[in-house]
């Protein structure tokens, strides 16, 4: 997460959601901060006090907020169904959904999705790094 704190903020990212179990930065008036948290600042190297972002612990509730103010999702996922980045044009208000590091987006979560879209791959691995995957998919949306 520290590393897409600071390719967000690089790139204008305008707002991070992390959800569920997903590591966010600490927050003020906590004591004592989590090993993750402190592995977030130390990648993050203060990015993360420079975009803003929010918890939610389900991250279904979130979708709702989000599609009630407009805001399109898009999943970054390989699946039968999704399209290639290249071919993707977005359109904002927009949230790019990433998943987990292994096992990547359920199929429940997908169907929270406006739009599903992966990265081509030429080599033999069928994903990158999560961090690497956003900094590609987010420079793409956002420097089209």
């Amino acid at each position: 997460m520290g590393s897409i704190f600071r390719s967000s903020e690089g790139l204008g990212v305008a707002k991070i959601y992390c959800c569920g179990y997903t590591p966010f930065p600490l927050q003020i008036g906590k004591r004592y901060p989590t090993s993750g948290q402190t592995k977030l600042a130390k990648t993050a190297l203060g990015a993360q006090t420079l975009v803003p972002w929010e918890h939610h612990r389900q991250t279904w509730r979130l979708f709702k907020l989000l599609k009630q103010d407009g805001v399109r999702i898009v999943g970054l996922e390989r699946t039968a169904a999704s399209l290639n980045i290249t071919d993707f044009k977005p359109v904002f208000p927009m949230a790019l959904l990433l998943g987990n590091e292994v096992k990547g987006l359920s199929k429940t979560i997908l169907t929270y999705c406006d739009h599903v879209v992966e990265i081509p791959m030429s080599g033999r691995k069928v994903s990158f790094n999560v961090s690497v995957a956003f900094g590609i998919a987010a420079h793409a949306f956002l420097h089209l």
